[in-house]
């Protein structure tokens, strides 16, 4: 399994993480993960995402079996955060990627 995390500093990661899995939960199955709230899981057909609220940022964590789905899961969670996060200027940039 291949992972990567992106920590995206916000003032709302509450806000953002609610809103990123509402939008895509129409597409993929969202699962609840323990705390902190809003935090989920993103289960697509092809990895998953965590979608974990902080404190003054939010964590995204992607999670796939090859590169080809880790990239399609990146873009996916990455594009949508930063549309919903355009009027401040979020940006979302991957740390390396690690095997599990």
């Amino acid at each position: 399994m291949l992972t990567t995390t992106a920590v995206v500093a916000t003032q709302a990661p509450a806000r953002y993480a609610k809103q990123l899995l509402s939008h895509l939960g129409r597409k993929a199955k969202v699962e609840p993960v323990s705390e902190p709230e809003p935090a989920g899981r993103l289960v697509f057909g092809y990895g998953t995402g965590q979608v974990l609220p902080g404190t003054d940022a939010l964590v995204l964590i992607a999670s796939a079996d090859d590169h080809e789905a880790l990239d399609r899961l990146q873009d996916v969670l990455g594009r949508h955060l930063e549309r919903f996060g355009a009027r401040n200027e979020l940006k979302v940039a991957w740390g390396p990627v690690t095997t599990e």
